[in-house]
């Protein structure tokens, strides 16, 4: 009551303290705050896109980084969706694409193998029983931030919506989703035997 409407309209309060920005479009949120977001993590580098696969292209030497974030003690973890599973065969059946969902997948995996020397870098497959829940919610953790995807019906990835979340406080937009995604990590299935795909 103290604050005149136009300021309030201009400050954000209460559940929207967290968010720094939204976009329409994954596609739309620069490189420039993929790689920043990564080169400033410390701690925890969380991965729980279904493919993952853009990540190479957007973010520069986004495998040296890794390499250092992971050598300077920095926990780095993938959760991908199992390129063989039924939700994954769904899903492109819906999406209709050239670049189908198991090939982008196998785009990160034969990523991945190339870092397979550096065992602090770990690789799971989402649980049959989670693989829908993960195909339709994108969270990618730099420390205490976050760039969140929903999943749009019929859209890939890049033409979803994200949101750019930091953690303020228990309980919050940051915390909920990052629950969700340990949540799915917690019964991910070890991917050790990821290869490159067959040719």
């Amino acid at each position: 009551m103290l604050w005149p409407k136009a300021v309030r309209d201009r400050l954000k309060t209460g559940g929207d303290l967290e968010v720094i920005q939204t976009y329409p479009y994954r596609s739309a949120c620069p490189s420039t705050v993929w790689t920043e977001l990564i080169e400033d993590a410390s701690e925890e580098l969380l991965f729980a896109g279904y493919t993952n696969y853009f990540l190479w292209t957007q973010v520069p030497a986004f495998s040296a980084t890794l390499r250092q974030k992971a050598a300077a003690g920095c926990r780095v973890r993938f959760l991908l969706g199992d390129p063989a599973g039924d939700v994954t065969r769904q899903r492109e059946v819906i999406e209709g694409v050239a670049l189908t969902v198991s090939t982008r997948i196998h785009m990160s995996l034969e990523e991945l193998v190339k870092l397979a020397d550096v065992p602090e870098i770990e690789v799971r497959y989402s649980a049959a029983e989670d693989a829908m829940n993960h195909v339709s919610l994108s969270v990618f953790r730099f420390d205490d931030q976050a760039l969140i995807t929903p999943h749009l019906a019929r859209v890939v990835g890049h033409d979803s919506p994200l949101m750019h979340v930091r953690r303020r406080g228990q309980g919050g937009l940051f915390d909920r989703f990052s629950e969700h995604a340990e949540e799915l990590w917690s019964r991910g299935v070890p991917a050790s035997s990821a290869t490159a795909p067959q040719t």
